[in-house]
């Protein structure tokens, strides 16, 4: 099974949060609940993909029998001898970096796991101990990581840097056991928004071309959204707004901007394309002052 199989990154999260992938740990059960069943418990609760970090290696057969993904947390990275465990347990295997190890130390961890004969590895970065409460996460290890193998990155203790580590690469979000599913929604709209600016893949069929075009319509029209709403801010606060207070100046800047980033539109097309969206956000701006007042 592959565990990131999906076009956008897939969020990671508690099975009540209702994520694209479920983790939990059985490090906090201290040995004291069975793991078989506290599993099949969870997977009455989540119909989806389950990664599961053991207690002990004696967790493993549980985990191989209920469970599609193994999790090797930051502090047991250098367990060899887990991560051969865990490797021959036939599932794919999420290494998470320890605190201190370096991109090569990562790297070899995994290594482990390919010298058991298990290929589907993934890796996690969880951030280095600094100064600050909480670790730091290094995006320029996610990405020189990202050239070897996929990589997920655990923004539970950041949820705003969701969208710098999947422009680092990141392949999925880990949000942890106790994110709520406002914070899965908000997680999963951001890594939608992203995906289709950051996929490069030129599809090869119809259907796979036009789930691209759908995804990446999805995006601009949350960014039209956005852009609308901003505009509107701008009409309140200038002396005059609405359509009397247009700046075709300023238009024209941003016509001139979009066509260097878009130079197979041109600016004629882009200058039509920004003509209907600045007129349809002002549309809407009136609409909505008038709906308020």
């Amino acid at each position: 099974m592959e565990l990131l199989s999906q076009d956008t990154a897939v969020i990671i999260a508690g099975p009540g949060a209702s994520p694209d992938i479920a983790v939990t740990s059985l490090r906090g059960r201290h040995g004291r609940v069975d793991a078989a069943a506290e599993l099949v418990r969870l997977r009455a609760s989540h119909p989806g993909p389950l990664l599961v970090e053991p207690f002990s290696a004696l967790d493993l057969p549980a985990i191989a029998e209920h469970a599609d993904g193994v999790v090797v947390g930051a502090a047991w990275m250098q367990d060899y001898q887990l991560l051969r465990a865990v490797a021959r347990t036939g599932r794919p295997v999420v290494v998470q970096r320890a605190p201190a190890a370096t991109l090569d130390e990562w790297l070899s961890a995994a290594e482990y796991c390919v010298a058991e004969g298990n290929h589907e590895v993934v890796l996690c970065e969880t951030g280095s101990r600094t100064h600050l409460p909480h670790p730091t996460i290094d995006l320029s290890l996610v990405r020189e990581a990202g050239r070897r193998w996929p990589v997920l990155v655990d923004v539970s203790a950041e949820p705003a840097l969701a969208l710098a580590a999947l422009s680092a690469g990141a392949r999925g979000l880990l949000l942890g056991e106790d994110a709520s599913a406002e914070q899965v929604a908000e997680a999963r709209a951001k890594a939608a928004l992203l995906a289709p600016l950051l996929d490069e893949d030129t599809p090869a069929t119809v259907p796979g071309a036009r789930a691209a075009i759908d995804r990446i319509d999805a995006a601009l029209a949350t960014l039209f959204e956005r852009r609308a709403e901003l505009a509107g801010v701008v009409q309140r606060l200038k002396p005059v707004g609405g359509f009397a207070g247009r700046d075709l100046n300023r238009e024209r800047q941003i016509v001139e901007t979009m066509a260097a980033r878009a130079p197979r539109l041109g600016a004629d097309r882009i200058a039509r394309i920004m003509t209907a969206v600045i007129e349809t956000g002002l549309h809407a701006s009136e609409e909505h002052d008038l709906s308020s007042a």
